[in-house]
């Protein structure tokens, strides 16, 4: 079989392994995955695109790819979806402010070589990210001011008892949190506003009942992941749930179109890549595999759905913005606007919230939050493109 792996950074490795170098990886606590994994592909004859973008299917069974203007048609019998997921971001008064970054952006940003020392960062929104992130930046050389879960503590022990099926994920948050040793980490407190003049120069947390203040350089601030549902939604992939859904074999409802990790349940490393080999099993032909493998996913999806619990988003955290607070950034629109409108349809015809350049991957899910919306519309191309390549007509000879 010919097989290619399409991945739009500019290295492999994802966001777990991101930056990784055969030195450096050694001392990453999953590294000896990624050295075994990429060693194991430069044996194989595939195909590797880095860099690129898939921005649409132009005919059956075909994907488009771009990079830097130029782009290719890839040819497929066989397509293995794994776009992962972002962070979902929720708007409370300040959140625009330079300053206040993602969890896992500002994670992003120091793995890419971002300068981290002495600064002043707290960590606050919800799901075991913060941790990860929390741990990764007292490497880095920050000071750790705090880290705050929204989520009760009632919740997150439930949740921990639940670990003794899962050893290596217990392990790896006991390992966050020595880290982390001296640092507070407080359940049921969350944001409720950053404050600076041009720039955050402090934030104001509270636990429900009182509030207090930290000054800082940065604020990390993420509430959990959401999957990067655009492309399989162009393809005609049925979502549930919020989620891809697919059989037993990771396949789709559109044939020929499998979907794993956390496409279809957010659920960490050791599901994805289980998912990804029972897809390429499938994809392979050999069904038997597939199943063998299959028979395994039970406990994972199960932790996903526990996961999905533990961290849940408390109702307090939709009354965070005020009237002027933005909520779609690429447009500038206020939560007033939105609070006026009936759904996400009427909000994008009467206030252009979602028709921005990030095409509502950031205000997107906030909505649906908010609002109550299903915000699910799609369309070519995913990403924003060069205008050639997305006019470019089939070249009906293209073999892929």
């Amino acid at each position: 079989m010919r097989v290619c792996l399409v991945d739009d950074n500019a290295t492999l490795g994802g966001q777990i392994w991101r930056g990784l170098q055969a030195n450096s990886a050694r001392n990453h606590p999953l590294g000896r995955y990624f050295l075994h994994w990429t060693e194991r592909l430069k044996r194989t004859r595939c195909d590797i695109f880095t860099g690129w973008q898939a921005i649409g299917q132009p005919a059956p069974h075909l994907l488009r790819i771009e990079r830097a203007g130029e782009f290719q048609d890839l040819r497929f019998h066989k397509l293995i979806l794994a776009t992962g997921a972002r962070e979902r971001f929720l708007p409370f008064p300040g959140w625009t402010l330079p300053g206040v970054i993602g969890a896992g952006g500002l994670q992003a940003f120091v793995k890419a070589g971002l300068d981290a020392q002495g600064k002043r960062v707290v960590v606050a929104g919800t799901g075991p990210l913060l941790l990860a992130v929390a741990a990764g930046l007292r490497d880095a050389g920050v000071s750790m001011i705090g880290v705050y879960e929204q989520a009760p503590l009632s919740q997150l022990l439930r949740f921990g008892f639940t670990l003794a099926r899962h050893p290596g994920k217990l392990a790896e948050g006991i390992r966050y949190r020595r880290k982390l040793g001296g640092v507070p980490y407080r359940t049921s407190c969350w944001v409720v506003r950053a404050e600076g003049c041009g720039q955050i120069e402090r934030v104001v947390v509270t636990d429900g009942h009182r509030e207090w203040t930290h000054d800082c350089d940065w604020l990390a601030c993420g509430f959990h992941l959401v999957p990067n549902l655009e492309l399989p939604r162009l393809l005609g992939c049925n979502i549930a749930d919020g989620y891809v859904a697919v059989d037993s074999l990771q396949q789709t409802s559109v044939v020929d179109i499998a979907c794993v990790g956390e496409l279809t349940g957010i659920g960490g490393i050791e599901k994805a890549m289980l998912e990804g080999e029972i897809a390429g099993w499938a994809a392979a032909g050999d069904k038997v595999k597939a199943l063998a493998s299959a028979r395994k996913l039970k406990r994972l999806h199960e932790f996903a759905q526990r996961l999905e619990r533990a961290f849940a988003l408390r109702d307090e955290l939709r009354a965070l913005p005020a009237a002027d607070t933005v909520v779609c950034r690429c447009e500038d629109v206020p939560h007033a606007a939105l609070s006026e409108c009936g759904s996400w349809r009427e909000a994008k015809l009467h206030t252009r919230c979602g028709m921005g350049p990030c095409q509502g991957r950031i205000c997107g899910s906030a909505a649906e939050y908010l609002f109550g919306w299903k915000c699910s519309g799609v369309r070519p191309p995913v990403y924003p493109a060069e205008a050639s390549a997305i006019a470019a007509r089939v070249d009906s000879s293209e073999s892929g």
